[in-house]
């Protein structure tokens, strides 16, 4: 299979958006041309994470603005919506934006986040939770009408209200996850369409991919593997991590602060595997964190989600994605700060040699 290439498409957007400084005005106009670029430039669409803005207001306004090329993928937290109702949003997604384009992240976050939600779920609960609700929403979006009772829902005539909505040729919204416990592995072997995994070192990516694809196999099933990172791409490797020395350096301390002790009791495996490389530790340079040759996890430093970025010229950017195909990693999520230009850069430079 040809590998595939995402953006990344945020409100929060700039040069160093977590410092507001660093931030620049955006709105409305500015987050579609984004997009059209986006599509334009050959990217096959933009992982829309939840950030300040509620990704299916987002979403729908730029798949407005945009052709079928662009395809959102929309970050869903199971469980905060009704199954039902995600698929009734997701039938109208579809039926007026075009079929095919709508993708799912599902985001199973933590405990403490989804506690200002409302949900009270421990670890592997919120695991449990998702299978059942991903089975449902399955159901409901391929057009099946049902009574169900299960551990965390139950559903009389489900699916009754949706009848006036074209169901899904492919019977679901395709699922991408994350997820790195064993009870989050379970999960995607047995429910997604694309297991999707930060940046690690190659050799420590593997076992986990090896055991991906083993747990799918338990289940009759094969997964696409996609790998979400960072690009500080230059025309040499000193100017790379020059770039990297930037970000560190406009940085306040307010925000390593914040950013860390943020952290403290969480309880997410994936994000716990990315601490383990820098430790918390805020270096004076930085390439004193490199864990592998352009590998450097210093950007979850100072913003959430994912933080490891590839740093070096072209062709040592290439050469590491290039690795990780080797692994079996067929789909890229890829961002650079400010997004917009970093999206020029990276199709102008990254793009023609990955395909």
């Amino acid at each position: 299979m040809a590998t595939e290439v995402l953006w990344y498409l945020i409100p929060r957007e700039g040069h160093y958006p977590w410092e507001p400084e660093g931030r620049r005005p955006v709105d409305l106009g500015y987050l579609q041309h984004l997009a059209a670029t986006v599509e334009r430039l050959g990217y096959t669409g933009a992982l829309l994470a939840t950030d300040q803005y509620d990704v299916w207001a987002l979403g729908s306004a730029l798949a407005a603005a945009t052709g079928p090329g662009f395809q959102p993928l929309l970050a869903v937290h199971p469980g905060l919506v009704s199954p039902t109702l995600l698929a009734k949003m997701a039938l109208s997604f579809e039926h007026l934006h075009g079929a095919g384009r709508l993708r799912f992240n599902v985001v199973n976050g933590s405990t403490n986040q989804l506690r200002e939600y409302g949900l009270h779920v421990d670890h592997d609960d919120r695991y449990r939770l998702s299978a059942e609700y991903w089975s449902l929403v399955k159901r409901l979006t391929s057009g099946e009408v049902f009574d169900h009772k299960g551990e965390f829902y139950r559903l009389k005539n489900a699916g009754e209200s949706l009848r006036d909505l074209p169901p899904l040729r492919e019977g679901h919204i395709p699922l991408w996850f994350g997820g790195s416990s064993p009870a989050g592995i379970e999960v995607a072997a047995e429910h997604v369409d694309v297991y999707l995994t930060w940046g690690e070192p190659p050799q420590l990516l593997r076992q986990k991919l090896d055991l991906v694809r083993e747990r799918a196999a338990a289940h009759g099933r094969t997964l696409r593997l996609g790998l979400r990172l960072h690009l500080i791409v230059r025309d040499t490797e000193e100017q790379a991590w020059a770039a990297a020395d930037r970000l560190l350096d406009v940085t306040s301390q307010a925000t390593y602060a914040r950013q860390l002790g943020s952290r403290q009791g969480e309880d997410g495996v994936g994000w716990q595997r990315q601490f383990r490389q820098h430790g918390g530790r805020v270096p004076a340079r930085a390439r004193e964190l490199e864990t592998h040759p352009n590998l450097w996890p210093g950007m979850s430093l100072f913003r959430p989600g994912p933080g490891t970025a590839v740093v070096g010229s072209t062709e040592q950017v290439v050469e590491r994605l290039r690795e990780y195909q080797e692994l079996g990693v067929d789909t890229f999520i890829l961002s650079g700060n400010p997004l917009l230009e970093e999206a020029y850069r990276v199709a102008e430079t990254v793009l023609p040699q990955l395909h």
